[in-house]
């Protein structure tokens, strides 16, 4: 007797949102990245469609993150503090489909860039490679306020995914991101009820959910990942079931909810038992993204390059449906 399957049925899917715009399109990029359109649960191909596979973004700062763990910062060494260089590395060396710059040097407590400098930074990046390009701010909202709303502007045409759009703080970036057409990352606390309440209020304003981007605030393994990965869960599910204001793709910024772990920076001195650090590090922020993966996060944006190839090759084997 064969075995039968037993298959939901759904009636949702998650919207699909392109990110970045060729010569053809108005934009100047040499491709685009596409995300999202899947009608079942994470990677259960038997059940349903998964048109685009989930896709890495590699960060750059705008500063030189002296923060940083020493293992991450190895790869570029030669590049921090060269925003447009470190991008341009990203991409020829280690084949980077989208670069998530973080125009960091823009904190009032750091270089305090004016907006005038944070938009000579993403022009540059965006000539020093073809990929399309993630802009979010330094997370100070007055200054973030002035600087994203300047950086669409100047980038109109390019359909850039920027942010961040918060509930206390959406309303110059959504405004922004309709005026030039481009994408925009709705952050929220792990909570699934302020983020469908920020996807209603962003789509009041006029700008349709097949721009939106959520940011769900992801945990680092160890650090809350299995209460990101409930909510993950639950938002898929309501998606799936026909909630069209849970129906947007997933974004999570895994490289810096990794790399903060104790687990991933303590020295081998310090914690014997707990064996090498730079391979500890790179480790924990793989296994943070292939446990996000699947949870039904769409966007990962990652450091370290090594942690990149392992969840690439992760990636690839869930993107081939089994026998059934």
């Amino acid at each position: 007797m064969a075995l039968q399957i037993i298959k939901e049925k759904t009636s949702g899917k998650i919207n699909t949102v392109t990110i970045g715009a060729t010569k053809d399109s108005g934009g100047t990029r040499t491709s685009v990245v596409t995300i999202g359109g899947d009608t079942a649960l994470p990677f259960m191909h038997f059940e349903g469609e998964f048109p685009y596979k989930p896709v890495i973004a590699m960060e750059v700062q705008s500063r030189n993150p002296e923060q940083w763990n020493e293992t991450v910062k190895a790869p570029f060494a030669d590049v921090l503090g060269n925003p447009a260089a470190w991008a341009k590395k990203c991409v020829e060396q280690y084949g980077a489909e989208i670069i998530y710059l973080k125009l960091s040097g823009a904190d009032p407590d750091m270089e305090n860039h004016s907006p005038e400098e944070c938009v000579k930074i993403v022009k540059s990046v965006l000539a020093a490679v073809g990929v399309p390009l993630i802009v979010v701010g330094c997370g100070d909202d007055e200054k973030d306020n002035v600087v994203i709303p300047m950086v669409a502007e100047a980038t109109a045409g390019e359909n850039l995914l920027i942010g961040v759009g918060e509930q206390e703080n959406y309303k110059s970036v959504v405004a922004a991101a309709m005026v030039h057409k481009h994408n925009v990352i709705a952050l929220t606390p792990c909570d699934i009820n302020i983020c469908k309440q920020l996807n209603i209020l962003i789509t009041e304003m006029g700008l349709p959910l097949d721009k939106i981007v959520v940011d769900p605030g992801a945990g680092g393994l160890g650090y809350g990942i299995e209460y990101t990965y409930s909510i993950l869960e639950r938002g898929r599910l309501g998606a799936l079931q026909g909630d069209k204001m849970l129906a947007t793709p997933i974004i999570a910024t895994v490289g810096y909810e990794a790399w903060r772990a104790k687990e991933a920076n303590a020295s081998e001195t310090e914690f014997p038992a707990w064996g090498n650090q730079a391979e500890r590090g790179i480790l924990w922020e793989a296994m943070t993204a292939t446990a996000l993966l699947q949870g039904g996060v769409h966007l990962i944006v990652m450091r370290h390059p090594e942690a990149i190839s392992l969840v690439k090759k992760n990636i690839a084997d869930l993107m081939v449906p089994s026998a059934y």
